[in-house]
């Protein structure tokens, strides 16, 4: 996450119209499949997954949130896709539904998503040749690192608003902070205590006043309600994101 960021996906699936959704639906002359479902990645992992079907897909695309976001930011994104392809979103681990292991357990660090990432194509059958990856923000990273690592991963790979390396000095003065002690832990435990003004404007930073918006209802809840699941917050997640968040 960039210092000079601008906007996040959250924007795009949010601005996305509704009618333009609904004429690709129409357009294919069958309604795609939307389905909500859980999948099993290993004896740790289990991801809530988004996959919207299309009736004649040319391919297969991979949405990846960021924090603190779950996968209902792209509902509307999956929906104008699924004209044309089947749309998959999961939200990670540490995030909406999905598990959240114990520290000690899983890093939840930036080659860990990666692996999780490999994990879930694998499972879900997607074919990579015809696999498009959209990452934004805390899944930039992870995409890059496994296609440095499995270069057919997919077939393009298109990543947003993120610091692609570990330069604190560009990065906000609380990610800086979650570096390292000692100001990670109280830098985490702010984040925690102000979870309600960190999920209701974290989409709205720099952005004039003029290009702000809400957020869809459901989408707001779902983050709310999902900001804390078995012991671990996002921002717990995101934190230990941070620390291992180096230039290898």
């Amino acid at each position: 996450m960039s210092k000079d960021k601008i906007a996040s996906t959250a924007s795009a699936a949010a601005t996305l119209s509704t009618q333009t959704a609904e004429a690709f639906a129409s357009a294919s002359g069958e309604a795609a499949q939307d389905t909500v479902d859980f999948i099993e990645i290993d004896d740790l992992l289990t991801l809530r997954r988004k996959v919207v079907s299309a009736p004649a897909p040319k391919g297969t695309v991979l949405c990846l949130h960021g924090f603190p976001e779950t996968l209902t930011v792209w509902k509307d994104i999956a929906t104008t896709l699924a004209g044309d392809y089947d749309v998959h979103a999961f939200d990670w681990p540490g995030y909406g539904q999905s598990s959240r292991p114990a520290f000690e357990r899983f890093s939840y660090a930036p080659r860990a998503y990666a692996r999780v990432l490999k994990a879930y194509i694998e499972r879900a059958g997607i074919d990579g040749s015809k696999l498009v990856i959209y990452a934004t923000d805390i899944a930039a990273l992870p995409a890059l690192l496994l296609a440095l690592e499995e270069p057919k991963i997919a077939r393009q790979i298109i990543v947003g608003d993120f610091a692609p390396f570990d330069r604190p000095q560009y990065m906000w003065e609380n990610l800086q902070n979650l570096k390292a002690e000692p100001t990670a832990s109280p830098t985490r435990t702010y984040m925690n205590k102000t979870s309600d003004e960190i999920l209701q404007n974290v989409h709205r930073r720099g952005l004039s006043s003029a290009e702000q918006f809400d957020l869809p209802i459901e989408v707001q809840q779902d983050m709310s309600h999902s900001w804390s699941l078995d012991g671990v917050t996002s921002a717990d997640a995101f934190a230990h994101y941070y620390a291992n968040f180096t230039r290898d």
